[in-house]
């Protein structure tokens, strides 16, 4: 799933990650669901499934108490009294190619693009100043952590001499040069990129390869917009239909209630902007993009004004634009799972956890 989804790459107010649960206890069975609730915990049960892989955290916000008053607490004694475990991918699961805006995109029927907009910056830059006889061992050593990755290429490096300057203190043991002496080495600054999330593994193994007592290490922030990570995604259906026409086909697909929309019902859609779950704030990337038509959720009122006549917008249910990514998950485990040569059953959740009710 990290692989796929990195934590990292989360909203930072999310709470993604194993919520409940002994890391060390083999899985049995895996059952797939968008929320997670008593039900959810019996179907598991019933199952043989001993681990839950959830969309929506059941644990979002900090825990005064854990009590059965509470829906959450309840689910929580439920978990632990039948030893099942539970992951959750949330905003991670959202900002990820294939993830839950990719997910309705098929479900529309779209030949999808790629991501609506990419905004994420996920590498450090991290820098080290090492003796040339060592400079190799080290990249070497970083390389084999995560560093040193770019595009299709690996080892990946910047070398530069110079020349670094030190003076051992009482007690030291330098490498090169005497205790209590200024000394003048010919040094090497080593830098590598490196996920943000593989930085302290890669300065760990630079350490350990290292010749120096004391290390200088720098781990900088880049700005590099990566292209692996974004937000919403965008795409074509097979032929133009209209306005009309579309919206009925976005029911259907997502089996959603009613739906609430703007724009010209005469207007033809082709290319079409989508982001499962509350993604109003890129309508103005939707505009941009130059689709005919944004389906999201959670739409505000005033979002509906300021599309005007520049874009159909289409509010289709927080559920029902996030439910699709369930058999995407359901597919990728079962697949990670093979490709490990483990045989573990994963299925998706037969409970609606669908909240919301509509009196027509």
């Amino acid at each position: 799933m990290e692989a796929w989804a990195p934590l990292d790459i989360a909203w930072e107010r999310d709470n993604p990650g194993l919520q409940a649960g002994d890391p060390d206890r083999r899985v049995r069975g895996i059952l797939v669901a968008l929320d997670v609730t008593e039900r959810v915990v019996a179907e598991a049960a019933g199952a043989g499934a001993n681990l839950i892989v959830s969309h929506h955290p059941l644990l979002f916000r900090p825990l005064r108490s854990m009590t059965t008053q509470t829906a959450a607490g309840r689910t929580l004694e439920a978990l632990s009294r039948r030893g099942i475990a539970l992951y959750s991918a949330h905003t991670n699961l959202d900002f990820t190619r294939g993830g839950t805006s990719f997910a309705l995109a098929a479900a529309l029927g779209l030949t999808t693009e790629g991501f609506l907009t990419s905004s994420f910056r996920t590498d450090s830059k991290i820098v080290t100043f090492v003796p040339p006889s060592h400079a190799d061992a080290v990249a070497a050593a970083m390389a084999d952590a995560g560093a040193g990755v770019i595009g299709a290429y690996d080892n990946c490096s910047f070398r530069t001499e110079g020349t670094g300057t030190f003076r051992g203190g009482k007690g030291t043991h330098p490498v090169v040069g005497t205790q209590g002496v200024l000394e003048h080495a010919r040094e090497v600054r080593l830098e590598m990129v490196a996920p943000r999330r593989a930085a302290r593994r890669v300065v760990g193994a630079l350490m350990r390869a290292h010749p120096y007592e004391e290390v200088a290490c720098d781990v900088y922030p880049l700005e590099t917009i990566s292209t692996a990570y974004g937000m919403g995604a965008v795409g074509t259906l097979p032929h133009p239909v209209p306005l009309r026409a579309f919206l009925g086909a976005v029911r259907k697909a997502l089996d959603a209630r009613a739906l609430r929309w703007s724009g010209d019902p005469r207007r033809r859609v082709r290319r079409v902007a989508v982001c499962g779950g509350s993604g109003s704030d890129l309508l103005p990337d939707a505009v941009a993009a130059g689709a005919d038509a944004f389906v999201t959720a959670d739409v505000r009122y005033h979002s509906f004004h300021e599309a005007g006549s520049d874009i159909a917008l289409v509010d289709a249910g927080h559920f029902e634009t996030e439910f699709p990514v369930v058999a995407a998950v359901v597919d990728r485990l079962r697949s990670g799972i093979r490709a490990r040569g483990a045989r573990i059953p994963v299925r998706a959740s037969s409970q609606g956890t669908n909240p919301v009710r509509f009196s027509m």
